[in-house]
């Protein structure tokens, strides 16, 4: 309840997102992002009248993860939260009219930008029209290392607010399925699979930066004498907290595909597509390390350890793959199958 220019601005930015051409031509995909920001710089405008956002270099970080990609966790109200996940929003679209995201990636970004609008102002999506958006000359270029610099931090922002996003929505549905509605938890399930599937996404926007940039520049910021100790994916709260409800959804319905679907259909493969982005999530990691850093070790394994990067990724692909083949129709059994041996070895 933010009111009614909130709302409208909130309905006007998710109806602008949701006709963004991803796939059209560079001119035209570029100008619905540029109106795509616009609106979202409208929707900030609105918040911020209500209340200006807290100055998050205040808040002091909770890890060395959080001072380094200028996140911050702290309780708010609906208005500030609405606030500070529509200026990610509104970064994260600006840089993106210049990012050069594949289509695809384009698509599932900016789905999950949509769906962050509506959860977080409250606001239900429209089908009337979307009035034109006035959007402002564009400013004079930064140099291409400033702008990759700070692509970096906002797709990870972009990629945290996801997070956080997704494991709220997961979280409702299992509260749904605890109390029998179920219709209300398929919704909530549609809804983090947005997510679950914009994740990959958001961080091949930060990644869309020459490799050669990200050795030379970036990758040396984030260990030690740069930062306390080295970062890694294993240090974001957004994230371990969105694991923490997927481990509690499947204490809700931990019941096979086939089992699920002979008493729940539409269950089983809402729960399905869930799990289904959850492995091409950890799929892509692989191959988007693959792409910045090659063979090389990373920067937060121990020196005495046996893999690379990429083979620490591909053995977590493989357990959640293992762990999820009876819960989805096309399940990973050969993986299953191999994971359950070694364990028993």
């Amino acid at each position: 309840m933010l009111g009614p220019r909130v709302d409208g601005e909130a309905k006007r930015t998710a109806g602008v997102l949701a006709g963004v051409a991803s796939h059209a031509g560079p001119v035209e995909r570029t100008g619905g992002l540029r109106q795509a920001a616009a609106a979202a710089g409208e929707l900030v405008a609105a918040l911020s009248a209500l209340a200006p956002a807290v100055a998050g270099e205040d808040v002091p970080a909770e890890s060395t993860s959080q001072s380094y990609f200028r996140v911050r966790e702290v309780e708010l109200s609906d208005q500030q939260a609405a606030l500070h996940g529509a200026l990610v929003i509104h970064r994260g679209l600006e840089d993106l009219c210049d990012a050069p995201l594949s289509g695809a990636d384009l698509a599932l970004e900016v789905a999950g930008l949509r769906q962050s609008v509506l959860d977080l102002t409250g606001a239900a999506p429209s089908a009337d029209a979307v009035p034109p958006v006035t959007v402002p000359e564009a400013g004079a270029g930064s140099s291409s290392e400033s702008v990759w610099s700070a692509r970096w931090l906002v797709g990870h922002q972009v990629h945290v607010l996801f997070n956080v996003c997704a494991a709220v929505a997961v979280a409702d549905a299992a509260r749904h399925l605890r109390h029998g509605d179920d219709d209300a938890a398929l919704l909530r399930l549609a809804d983090a699979t947005v997510y679950v599937r914009g994740f990959p996404a958001a961080m091949t926007h930060a990644s869309t930066i020459p490799a050669d940039y990200y050795m030379a520049a970036i990758r040396h910021t984030m260990t030690p004498p740069s930062t306390d100790v080295p970062l890694s994916g294993r240090q974001h709260r957004g994230y371990r907290l969105f694991r923490a409800e997927m481990k509690d959804l499947l204490s809700v319905v931990p019941d096979s595909y086939e089992q699920l679907a002979a008493r729940a259909p539409e269950l089983a493969e809402a729960r399905g597509a869930l799990l289904e982005a959850d492995i091409v999530d950890a799929e892509r990691h692989v191959t988007l390390a693959y792409s910045m850093v090659h063979l090389r070790r990373s920067i937060a394994q121990r020196t005495e350890g046996p893999d690379n990067a990429v083979a620490e990724l591909r053995l977590m692909r493989h357990r959640r793959a293992a762990q999820y083949a009876p819960l989805t129709r096309f399940g990973d059994h050969y993986v299953a199958d191999a994971v359950a041996g070694l364990r028993h070895s």
